[in-house]
């Protein structure tokens, strides 16, 4: 008796019910999938409103003999800064800084001075003068 049961067709109940739990998690994917889009497009909205209030600082870092400092020694300093600034979220951002012979200028989006301040103190920088950028001209500028 046991044998023929095993051999049994699933009735089509049993077909039902199957049917029913595939459509069922079938909908339960496509709702937490929408769910995880909606989410991630909340968080876009976020970080691009976050950009869009961020004002840019020119900060000067005199460290004597900068200009000699070596590739991996530079690519040291910009690791220890791209890993804080990984810590402190997206409201500051480093765009780039120009290596002189004894002073480093650093261009960054934040969105106070205080985040560039924090930023400093966290990686172990200097941050002789920190100024907020009122405009930016270039020869652009003469033409307009």
């Amino acid at each position: 008796m046991n044998s023929s049961k095993k051999n049994q067709k699933p009735r089509t109940t049993d077909k039902r019910i199957i049917c029913k739990t595939i459509q069922m998690a079938l909908i339960l994917m496509v709702v937490m999938t929408n769910y995880a889009l909606g989410q991630q497009q909340k968080e876009n909205q976020e970080i691009a409103k976050t950009e869009t209030t961020m004002k840019t600082f020119v900060i000067e870092r005199i460290i004597p003999g900068a200009g000699n400092l070596t590739a991996e020694q530079l690519k040291g300093i910009s690791q220890t800064s791209c890993t804080v600034l990984e810590e402190m979220g997206p409201k500051i951002k480093w765009q780039h800084s120009y290596v002189t012979g004894d002073k480093v200028y650093c261009v960054y989006n934040a969105k106070n001075k205080e985040l560039v301040e924090e930023h400093a103190q966290k990686g172990g920088f200097p941050a002789n003068s920190i100024n907020e950028v009122a405009t930016v001209i270039s020869p652009a500028t003469a033409n307009e």
